[in-house]
């Protein structure tokens, strides 16, 4: 299990808390009060099922590098619902996994067999966007001089949610990507398909809705878990595959939108480092945690490609 001073990263100060390891800076409110609550439904049955797995049938020992995942990360929740043991070093690891919650960076030395993730250093939108392109044969990246219409501005980073919609043409703006308008709003809400994949692979989706007002916010009205073999072809599922390796992603969550006007899929995102939805019903959490962390155990043991390889 990961190590139990976690909470050494949280720094409190004048009504605000601090998380040391990516930056944010959140005011202590109702708002995050409830997040708190939410998340606890998340932490407290994966932190017992962790701990009784881990002494009747320890899973692997892996390496997170160069950071262990915290328990507000998918990737902590579904390792410790499996009983993953967290390696100190690779000498010590069976496997190991590049985490580091960074747009681009670069993944440590390591010799393991058994590595994931270290070929995905680069999760920036023009990259993911380039990459997307190349992989589905469209294009969402637009230029903003000679684009007529709305288009979505963005800024690099990962996790940044600093989006918004511009007119064009428009004199582009330093650091900020330029992307079609991906039409999926239904009634006064916009509709987002998220969907954690690990061996490279789909393994479930959240639907989440939000009020289409704030349709680049980071919270949902409501979010609901389903199997991607429900919401994509089989001949979309085998593009997000290849999509995934062509990032060499072997864990994370990739945002696709369905635009209503052409049922085409767009990615818009990556995150390696992805968050539970907090709004998912309670037995759905439970349920989506079960099924990411046996795909997990399923790519540590060797039986899934290292997609990074």
């Amino acid at each position: 299990m990961a190590g139990a001073l976690w909470t050494s990263d949280l720094h409190f100060e004048g009504g605000r808390v601090r998380v040391r390891t990516t930056g944010a800076d959140l005011a202590i409110d109702r708002g995050l009060i409830v997040d708190v609550a939410l998340w606890s439904a998340y932490y407290i049955p994966v932190k017992l099922k962790g701990l009784v797995t881990s002494l009747v049938r320890p899973g692997p020992r892996v390496w997170f590098a160069p950071d262990a995942p915290r328990p507000w990360y998918l990737l902590w929740l579904a390792a410790s619902w499996g009983g993953v043991r967290f390696a100190r070093s690779a000498a010590s690891a069976d496997a190991a996994i590049f985490f580091e919650d960074q747009t681009v960076s670069r993944p440590p030395a390591c010799d393991l067999e058994r590595r994931f993730n270290f070929g995905c250093d680069d999760v920036s939108k023009s990259h993911v966007a380039s990459v997307f392109e190349y992989v589905f044969g469209y294009a969402l990246t637009v230029d903003p001089e000679t684009w007529t219409g709305p288009a979505v501005e963005k800024g690099e980073d990962n996790g940044a949610h600093d989006g918004r919609i511009v007119q064009c043409p428009t004199a582009p703006l330093s650091g900020r990507v330029y992307q079609r308008v991906i039409d999926t709003v239904e009634g006064d809400h916009v509709v987002d398909l998220r969907t954690p994949c690990v061996g490279g692979r789909p393994v479930v989706t959240f639907i989440k809705r939000r009020p289409v007002r704030d349709r680049f916010a980071n919270y949902n009205s409501t979010v609901s878990l389903h199997a991607p073999q429900d919401l994509f072809s089989a001949e979309e599922l085998a593009t997000i595959e290849r999509f995934c390796a062509a990032m060499k992603l072997d864990w994370g969550g990739l945002d696709i939108l369905r635009d209503r006007a052409d049922g085409r899929l767009y990615i818009v995102d990556v995150n390696k480092t992805d968050m539970p939805p907090l709004r998912l019903p309670w037995r759905q959490k439970l349920e989506a945690i079960s099924r990411l962390s046996k795909a997990l155990l399923t790519m540590i043991d060797g039986k899934t490609a290292e997609a990074g390889a």
